[in-house]
């Protein structure tokens, strides 16, 4: 059996999730729908919050609304993934990123809490 090799680079994927247009997002979407594109979708993910947060202006919103779609958008495997990406610096970009993420609820939906 083949292996897929993913479409893009971590360039491309920062700058669809800079942009986050219909277009970029139906292509993010695919991305993440195949496995081996993992480490490309979140290396494309650190590469776009280091480059807001060394920005000259920091678009919180823009930045909220980049994980709460993702959170919303990412399948159950990489939600943990994608938390400890919005947890890896105190930086207010990753702050911002990491309350659209904790706001879509994508953790809890892929991992809800036991029922004791």
């Amino acid at each position: 059996m083949a292996s897929i090799s993913p479409i893009g680079s971590r360039e491309t994927v920062a700058e669809s999730l800079a942009g986050l247009s219909a277009e970029h997002r139906s292509w993010l979407t695919l991305l993440m729908e195949n496995p081996t594109s993992d480490d490309l979708l979140l290396d494309g993910l650190h590469l776009y919050l280091d480059q807001a947060s060394e920005a000259r202006f920091l678009n919180a919103l823009k930045l909220q609304q980049c994980g709460e779609w993702i959170g919303n958008a990412a399948p159950a495997r990489l939600q943990i993934r994608l938390m400890e990406a919005a947890k890896s610096s105190q930086h207010s970009a990753y702050l911002a990123f990491r309350e659209g993420l904790a706001k879509s609820g994508g953790l809890e939906r892929a991992y809800p809490k036991a029922n004791i």
